[in-house]
């Protein structure tokens, strides 16, 4: 197949509308724009949004204010309280919360924050951790780490 043989493919392609050729060619007289009006006019019509004078939908609703940083880490978050249900001593992971069903993937980093009591001590390694979630952790004897 060469270039010069490329052709789009069965109606793909339309034949423009001839307007104003006669009311035989079913195009004629009033061109498809109905009869007088606003929009029978040349250049006639209303911008974007307009809505016949009425206040329009974009001015009625409340303005957005601010941004989104785009940049922002979005984290999993587990709270120290829900640490419990590991037993003492155990060495936990965002693939250990995976598979106890305390986060739904590990594609986001992980946050523990401080919400709830810990009992025993646990070796917890996450990416972050809030300063009230290590205070507890290392008071019931635990440790953390920062993957």
């Amino acid at each position: 197949m060469k270039q010069n043989e490329l052709r789009p493919p069965m109606g793909a392609k339309h034949a423009k509308k001839r307007l104003g050729r006669g009311n035989s060619s079913g195009h004629g007289t009033y061109s498809g724009r109905g009869c007088k009006g606003q929009k029978a006019r040349s250049s006639g019509g209303v911008r974007l949004g307009f809505e016949g004078g009425q206040l329009p939908l974009i001015k009625r609703l409340a303005r957005k204010r601010g941004f989104t940083n785009v940049f922002k880490t979005k984290y999993t978050i587990v709270n120290v309280g829900k640490l419990a249900i590991f037993p003492s001593g155990t060495e936990v992971t965002p693939k250990e919360l995976l598979q106890a069903g305390l986060i739904d993937s590990t594609n986001q980093p992980t946050k523990i924050l401080g919400a709830g009591d810990i009992q025993h001590p646990l070796l917890v390694k996450a990416n972050e951790f809030s300063s009230s979630a290590e205070k507890k952790i290392l008071a019931a004897g635990g440790e953390i780490k920062k993957i």
